[in-house]
């Protein structure tokens, strides 16, 4: 997992780089509710056109464990997205619709709300794509309109392939239709199910001006 986090580090940073090159006016920004979290999020936005902009941004969480009723359990992801907007009525400039997809990869305990527990005793390894959609508000502010103000939600689907595992790492997950197979090798298993992808709300600071 380290190496696709490598690699997508390199990825944003490469992004980022681009508006050296590119007359794109560009904003660099941070989600403060991840932040309260304690996840990490930048994200670079890129005004393409009058009513368009495209953003890539990405999300990890560095937390390797949560802590519930005394047990550890990992918690630990990384999502690479990039995002094309569409401005009702300008960029960074109000409403906007959005359709993004990405890659992620995962160690997690998956949320549950039954038992009286919030994560399963049990946890998955693997990664996956996601292509979600949809809508935010955006606001541009200060001297030379130099801030912006960015509130957002999006769903995806996505599509994850994985390893599962019981809390002392041994496998709890088969594939389906099959018996169950001797270790290792580990068996994978997949899913595909929608859910949101990215909430929340970020501010940031105009990092090239374009022309």
């Amino acid at each position: 997992m380290k190496r696709i986090f490598f690699i997508t580090l390199l990825a944003v940073a490469g992004n980022a780089a681009a508006p050296a090159a590119l007359p794109a006016q560009s904003y660099g920004k941070l989600n403060a509710l991840y932040a309260s979290l304690g996840l990490i999020n930048p994200q670079v936005e890129f005004t393409l056109s009058p009513r368009m902009s495209f953003q890539t941004e990405f999300i990890y969480s560095p937390w390797r464990y949560v802590r519930e009723k005394g047990v550890d359990k990992p918690m630990q992801f990384g999502i690479f997205l990039n995002e094309a907007r569409w401005f009702f009525r300008g960029a960074g400039d109000g409403w906007y619709g959005c359709a993004n997809f990405g890659m992620h990869a995962f160690k997690i305990s998956k949320p549950v709300l039954c038992d009286g527990y919030i994560f399963a005793n049990r946890y998955g390894k693997g990664w996956g794509m996601q292509f979600g959609f949809g809508f935010g508000y955006e606001r541009r502010f200060g001297p030379s309109r130099r801030w912006i103000v960015d509130a957002f939600l999006s769903v995806a689907w996505m599509g994850s392939s994985y390893n599962g595992y019981s809390l002392d790492d041994n496998i709890d997950l088969y594939p389906h239709g099959h018996d169950p197979w001797p270790a290792p090798p580990d068996p994978y298993n997949g899913s595909g199910e929608w859910l949101p992808n990215k909430i929340g709300a970020s501010i940031g600071y105009l990092l090239f001006p374009g022309r």
